[in-house]
């Protein structure tokens, strides 16, 4: 049986009235909370593999749940996923029917497909399950789960989990975090986000907690990309959250929300940062309001979480120690190689690729210190080496580069080249303007880097790097082929003048 089913049910049992979870008006304590999964099991363990597209809320926690009582093939999809790459994921995962409260946009994805339609009650909303007249032949193994990662370039994949391996890194979440039937996780990123589905409802009700799930615009989220900090710290303050997690951007707005005024959200004890790189600089200024900020690192290969800082053990810079049912060690070239809860491998394309002692290579670089804490450098297939022959990660800069307020974004380019480029998104400030304000940023970026890392020249972007326009990842990396192909000739063009140019429109 699921351990989070188990646990769901001892604490319905031993403390029935405790609330297990809360968003969008509606409240279910653990007695309720189990009721309702139970029904929705019985009503679910026939229908096959399934894909679920809803917003945040308790209906999203208690399909998830009825389908690991079930024993239902699961495959969350994600809502900032463009049309495009929702019907690549259905069709690639072979599901038998989709469950959502999008009926009108999934219908018309479907049209033609030979679905129906039928309603489901669901804590606090209505939705609706379509079913196809024909069951998938698609090889799903032995998956629990099948989670798609946006990847680095067009459609994205799907990442096979079995049940154990998403559940143990459940277990050691809720053992590294601390976590007691206290706490009140307030959820801000997208459910169908591993990280979030593990984090922050697995870890929580393994240990008792209340999990809060509001409607992701209630929490200032939109989109794939989009936020409003001063709905995200309100949101903070109104459930009194004890624990949330965050990606690099968000804790970017919530710090500078905070200098601008916005009250500090004192309930907070554990903020995990994770997802993309986080500067040293954003770090500092977290800490400097008084946050509790723990940067972890994951794959969804490796059903999430690998490291992570806690309160007990915490190196600002690190990504923290492994976690406890993590096996980890280092190629020879500094790659991260990963053992422990793995996944079963991509759909379609066979078993994950694993060495003969079940080690998965993670594509990141880093280093383990002597206390044992891992420290990223970059991603394997970004590194680069200048015309100088030096090593350069460009995640580590971007990620100093973007630690200043002025900076939106960056990617860094300079393969082969005497100094580095930077495609630069500034924040919010047109005009010249923009350009005074990105070129003391940029300065003050250089000054904390070594010289063969720092920024020779840069151009400001026409636009924001987005999932719409190809140049972000739906997890916020840069798609660095697309906007190397955006900006190739404009970038070019600086190499070819002998004088600094640091200006160009």
């Amino acid at each position: 049986m699921s351990e989070v089913i188990r646990a769901l049910r001892f604490h319905a049992c031993s403390q029935p009235a405790a609330i297990a979870l809360e968003g969008g008006g509606v409240s279910l304590d653990y007695r309720a909370a189990a009721r309702q999964v139970d029904r929705l099991a019985v009503l679910l363990g026939a229908a096959g593999r399934l894909g679920v597209l809803m917003d945040n809320g308790p209906a999203w926690a208690v399909a998830d749940l009825a389908m690991l009582a079930a024993g239902v093939g699961q495959v969350p999809l994600p809502p900032f996923f463009s049309d495009s790459q929702l019907s690549h994921a259905i069709a690639d995962a072979g599901v038998d029917g989709i469950l959502t409260d999008q009926p009108e946009r999934v219908g018309a994805l479907l049209r033609g497909a030979g679905t129906t339609a039928g309603p489901v009650v669901l804590p606090g909303k209505t939705v609706y399950l379509f079913r196809f007249s024909r069951r998938s032949t698609a090889d799903f193994g032995h998956a629990a789960k099948l989670t798609y990662t946006s990847g680095t370039t067009g459609q994205p994949k799907g990442v096979l989990l079995d049940l154990a391996a998403v559940e143990q890194v459940a277990l050691s979440l809720m053992e590294a975090s601390g976590a007691t039937p206290a706490d009140r996780h307030l959820s801000v990123l997208p459910m169908p986000t591993l990280l979030e589905n593990i984090g922050g409802l697995y870890a929580p009700l393994l240990a008792g907690a209340r999990s809060i799930l509001p409607p992701l615009a209630e929490v200032g989220v939109g989109g794939s990309s989009q936020l409003d900090a001063g709905r995200l710290v309100q949101a903070l303050h109104a459930h009194r959250a004890t624990t949330t997690i965050l990606v690099p951007q968000m804790l970017f707005a919530m710090v500078h929300a905070l200098r601008a005024g916005a009250p500090l959200p004192t309930a907070l004890r554990f903020i995990a940062v994770g997802g993309a790189t986080v500067s040293a600089t954003l770090l500092q200024q977290a800490a400097a309001f008084g946050l509790p900020v723990f940067q972890g690192y994951g794959l969804s290969e490796c059903a999430s979480v690998v490291a992570l800082n806690t309160q007990s053990a915490n190196r600002p810079g690190s990504v923290g120690r492994p976690l406890p049912h993590v096996r980890l060690r280092l190629a020879a070239d500094g790659e991260i190689l990963v053992g422990g809860a793995l996944f079963q491998g991509y759909i379609g394309q066979g078993p994950a690729p694993v060495d003969t002692e079940g080690f998965f290579p993670s594509g990141d670089l880093g280093h383990l210190d002597d206390d044992g804490y891992l420290w990223l450098t970059g991603r394997k297939k970004n590194l680069y080496i200048t015309a100088f022959g030096r090593n350069v990660a460009p995640e580590w800069v971007e990620g100093e580069l973007a630690g200043h307020y002025a900076i939106a974004q960056a990617a860094l380019f300079g393969d082969g080249l005497p100094w580095n480029t930077a495609v630069i998104v500034p924040r919010q400030m047109p005009g010249r303007g923009a350009l005074s304000a990105v070129a003391e940023a940029v300065a003050a970026a250089n000054a904390g880097l070594p010289d063969y890392a720092r920024v020779g020249r840069w151009i400001l972007a026409e636009e924001s790097f987005t999932p719409a326009n190809g140049q972000l990842t739906a997890n916020g990396r840069p798609r660095r082929e697309a906007i190397w192909a955006a900006y190739a000739s404009r970038i070019e063009y600086l190499y070819q003048q002998e004088e600094e140019i640091h200006d160009v429109l």
